[in-house]
């Protein structure tokens, strides 16, 4: 009798221990949501309670049935931009993407990537050791070409669907979708979909491009882009005539080309962020705001009202005021 008494706490102990470990996996039914929320000065912050929540399944708030505050780990792919408007912030999106990597915790895994004429990711399988991502930065990063930003993000997505926990994309890009001739066109409303139903989060950082624009452009023949000439532009002198600058040249300020809207929206959607920048000096600061953020989360799960395989909305809410909170807007109810 004893002997079987011992051999029932154990057991009880031992599945005490598994729910501990990973608590949504009992309930596959379970809507997943990693939440940041930040006060109104843009600071993290990281000691609500669950009480604090408030969830909402398509207008109707429902009960946070799993609730941790704690650091979870996460899966990412780093996609890096490598097509020629990038070209002469390459070392700067090197350091950047490193920054982001040295801040990954013991538990985190990641695989680097890059577009260009080719998209690439390594290593094969995710990894935590931090050497090997960065002799990727250093060594295995595409040479420079076109922009096929969208399956980029699609490839990504791809590699993080058969894993477990929080996955995400970090994207690092001017955001201007351009393919070469024979590459696969994939269109920003189908990477919404597949975050809707495969729960991935996308952080996004689009990188505002200076437009050069002048009367005098020279070409210069990228061998291995089969689109033709890239154009770089020859600064002109100011104009005389009544003391206004030429276009592009001295004296006259610079002109911003946003990057796609469709980064910010991704990121929106899928409860990531999008951070927009015109300069890269402050570039490795935000590769690692990212890293924070990830580690700030709060992990909620509710149980969906209808499991009828549709596409559902979900509002997350803090009961404090002055707080905004990023969280997953929609979600694929299971059938099952």
């Amino acid at each position: 009798m004893r002997r079987l008494a011992i051999a029932v706490i154990a057991c009880v102990a031992a599945t005490a221990a598994v729910r501990t470990q990973d608590p949504f996996r009992s309930a596959t039914n379970l809507v997943s949501v990693y939440a940041t929320v930040l006060d109104g000065d843009g600071r993290l912050v990281p000691d609500l309670s669950r009480a604090d929540f408030v969830v909402k399944d398509d207008g109707r708030e429902q009960p946070i049935s799993h609730f941790s505050n704690d650091v979870q780990p996460f899966s990412v792919v780093v996609m890096l931009d490598r097509s020629g408007s990038m070209a002469e912030h390459y070392d700067t999106v090197r350091r950047a993407a490193r920054a982001f990597v040295r801040q990954m915790r013991p538990e985190d895994r990641a695989r680097v990537g890059s577009f260009s004429s080719d998209i690439s990711i390594g290593p094969e399988d995710f990894t935590s050791d931090r050497a090997e991502l960065e002799r990727i930065l250093d060594e295995d990063l595409q040479e420079m070409g076109s922009s096929p930003v969208w399956t980029a993000i699609d490839r990504s997505m791809t590699a993080l669907v058969p894993l477990e926990g929080r996955r995400v994309v970090l994207v690092f890009s001017d955001g201007h979708d351009d393919p070469r001739a024979g590459q696969v066109r994939t269109s920003v409303e189908d990477l919404i979909r597949r975050t809707r139903v495969n729960g991935i989060m996308v952080y996004a950082i689009g990188f505002a491009n200076e437009k050069r624009e002048s009367p005098s452009r020279r070409s210069w023949i990228d061998p291995k882009n089969p689109r033709g000439p890239i154009w770089i532009p020859i600064p002109v002198p100011s104009s005389p005539v009544g003391g206004r600058p030429g276009i592009g040249g001295i004296g006259s300020k610079p002109r911003y080309e946003p990057p796609d809207p469709g980064l910010r929206e991704l990121a929106d959607v899928s409860g990531g962020g999008y951070f927009e920048m015109d300069q890269t000096q402050d570039l490795s600061a935000t590769f690692v705001r990212v890293a924070e953020e990830l580690h700030r989360q709060y992990w909620l799960g509710f149980a969906p009202r209808k499991l009828d395989g549709k596409t559902h909305e979900i509002e997350v809410k803090v009961r404090r005021r002055g707080m905004d909170v990023r969280a997953r807007q929609t979600y694929v109810a299971s059938t099952k």
